[in-house]
């Protein structure tokens, strides 16, 4: 493994820096086969998917908003359109509440 050279925003030149992950056999067979889909190596695959995702998620924080991927939104949109099943302590506040 040589020192590649990866371009950064302001466009000087810097050696990539190793970064080490653990992952459970299961998730790294599924990153092999993203990266297959894609034909390129797990690393560039893992490069390419992470970096993006967390420049998303700092572009988001700079702007106060939370970024949701899909799946994610549909998760959220969905518990807040469930009707919320309320407990008997909740029922007997509520009940509390309108006598006054």
């Amino acid at each position: 493994m040589g020192n590649a050279k990866t371009s950064s925003p302001s466009g000087c030149r810097r050696a990539a820096s190793p970064l080490m992950v653990r992952l459970d056999s299961e998730s790294k067979s599924v990153l092999a086969q993203a990266a297959e889909l894609r034909q390129i190596s797990v690393s560039d695959y893992v490069r390419t998917v992470t970096v993006s995702q967390a420049r998303r998620e700092v572009a988001a924080a700079g702007r106060q908003t939370i970024a949701l991927t899909p799946e994610e939104q549909l998760a959220f949109w969905t518990a807040l359109s469930r009707k919320p099943t309320l407990t008997t302590a909740q029922k007997r506040l509520g009940s509390m509440m309108r006598d006054q």
